[in-house]
């Protein structure tokens, strides 16, 4: 019972709307109604200006790291494991937020961070490199997601985080369809430039 309260607790931890709140509160607009209208820190930056983000993402990359902790902590790497999955879950499908939230990137990235470290870095870089060579956020998030469980599964991480990869890549990507399919037609917006 106790482990079963700690999963639903992690979801309403994932769906706090750090996103959604920082923009209220620095900007006093309504992340949902500006730029692509996605509650997440890249949404925030664009249009709420680069300390919203920069609080956003670091909301966000926070409770990835408290929901991975508390379920390591409190029940080692199953529960830990199921733990991250349901906290973005709440990230992705928010209560607050009528269940319209973000792609839990940053999230994820706590998670990954926390429980994995090693590939933490590693899609850190892929991340950053893809960034600078396209100015893409959408294609960077994308091929980190796609990484995540191969690098899970070939640096040796137990067999539960490897499927709490996949669960987790397959979100991420299927968050990001509708910018896989500007990214196809051309018509998706980069991070300057």
């Amino acid at each position: 019972m106790k482990e079963v309260l700690v999963v639903i607790l992690c979801y309403f931890i994932g769906a706090i709307p750090f996103s959604y709140l920082s923009a209220q509160f620095l900007a006093h607009t309504d992340v949902r109604a500006r730029g692509s209208g996605n509650v997440g820190a890249t949404n925030v930056y664009r249009t709420s200006g680069a300390w919203a983000g920069l609080l956003a993402l670091a909301g966000d990359v926070l409770k990835g790291v408290f929901v991975a902790w508390l379920g390591f902590t409190l029940g080692g790497p199953v529960l830990a494991a199921i733990c991250s999955l349901a906290a973005i879950i709440g990230h992705c499908y928010p209560v607050y937020l009528k269940f319209r939230g973000g792609k839990a990137v940053a999230t994820a990235g706590g998670i990954i961070f926390y429980l994995m470290p090693k590939v933490g870095l590693i899609l850190l870089l892929l991340f950053i490199t893809t960034i600078v060579f396209t100015r893409y956020v959408s294609l960077a998030s994308i091929a980190a997601a796609i990484s995540f469980p191969f690098l899970a599964y070939l640096l040796h991480y137990p067999w539960q985080y490897t499927i709490l990869s996949v669960l987790m890549m397959l979100i991420v990507v299927y968050r990001h369809r509708e910018n896989i399919s500007r990214l196809m037609e051309g018509t998706e917006a980069r991070l300057w430039g």
